[in-house]
């Protein structure tokens, strides 16, 4: 369908509209009278109605010429927006990101950085995708996900396909109940790890593995660990010890308002500590926005408060 008016046309009925002269609206234009009033003509013959009343050198809008004038407002005013929003697409004040998370992070690292995510960008759509960090590599090889900060192994058949930077050190604490006679101890040697029942994420979770191998690196017979409990939850985990049905390596990031509250009590293992890296990946293939730039600086400004 084609349209029986330009944007300029709208701009001049408006200027008419404003200024209730020809010769003034020209001016403020930059456009001739005569031009001005040839565009008037046309776009009247192409409506096929009168829009401005012309009589005794008085320039006024008919009914439909008001009528018009309306539309032509909200026309023109779209246009501007969409050139703002445009340029701020352009520059990354607005946009859509999509970022993702494996599960730990999602649960308790990612909402600091979209709060603080939020505050500084708040034209930016943020979507947020938990998962497996095997699931979360796959989408952004996919181009399916932006960002993503994960803790886990990433598969080697994905690695070649993404941009791996290392973020920060996660560390995995010990956490046993406040009434445990270890907790007045602090710190515990080795040895004392087959005497505390734990509680424990599904074998085959990443973290589990994680510490199984470390514990093991240590010479920490992990098979005869007495473990009493699979969870599938962090949360639960914690709720567990906080009741005093055993001990779980949780977080550091996870247990902060347990430590704040005091439902736990942290000890460390002497000669042992468990660490694991989380990085920030990309796919180098796909197109970085503004707006994963953006993103990406609020990380870093987030671990430089909490250092």
């Amino acid at each position: 369908m084609t349209l029986p008016f330009t944007l300029q046309q709208l701009r001049i009925l408006k200027a008419i509209a404003s200024e209730k002269s020809f010769t003034r609206a020209a001016e403020i234009l930059f456009v001739s009278q005569p031009s001005l009033s040839k565009q008037i003509k046309t776009l009247e013959n192409r409506l096929k109605i009168s829009l401005i009343n012309r009589e005794n050198n008085i320039i006024s809008l008919t009914e439909a010429g008001k009528l018009f004038l309306q539309y032509s407002e909200r026309i023109l005013a779209l246009c501007e927006e969409s050139c703002r929003a445009l340029n701020d697409l352009k520059t990354g004040e607005r946009g859509h990101l999509i970022v993702g998370a494996s599960q730990t992070i999602g649960t308790y690292l990612m909402p600091r950085v979209l709060a603080l995510f939020a505050q500084n960008h708040p034209q930016i759509n943020i979507k947020v995708n938990v998962d497996s960090t095997r699931i979360i590599a796959k989408n952004i090889v996919d181009g399916e996900i932006d960002i993503a900060v994960v803790g886990g192994n990433i598969p080697d058949e994905l690695q070649k396909n993404l941009e791996i930077e290392n973020f920060v050190n996660d560390e995995l604490i010990l956490i046993i109940p406040k009434s445990h006679p270890f907790a007045l101890k602090k710190k515990i040697n080795k040895e004392d790890l087959y005497h505390l029942n734990f509680i424990t994420l599904n074998s085959n979770s990443t973290i589990r593995k994680l510490i199984d191998n470390i514990l093991a690196q240590n010479k920490i017979r992990t098979k005869q660990l007495h473990i009493i409990m699979q969870l599938n939850s962090i949360e639960a985990i914690k709720t567990a010890v906080s009741l005093g049905l055993g001990a779980a390596f949780i977080s550091s990031s996870a247990i902060e308002k347990e430590i704040e509250l005091e439902t736990i009590e942290i000890v460390t293992i002497e000669n042992i500590k468990i660490t694991r890296t989380l990085s920030i990946i990309t796919n180098p293939e796909c197109y970085r926005s503004k707006a994963v730039d953006f993103f990406y600086n609020e990380l870093w400004t987030l671990k430089n408060i909490s250092s």
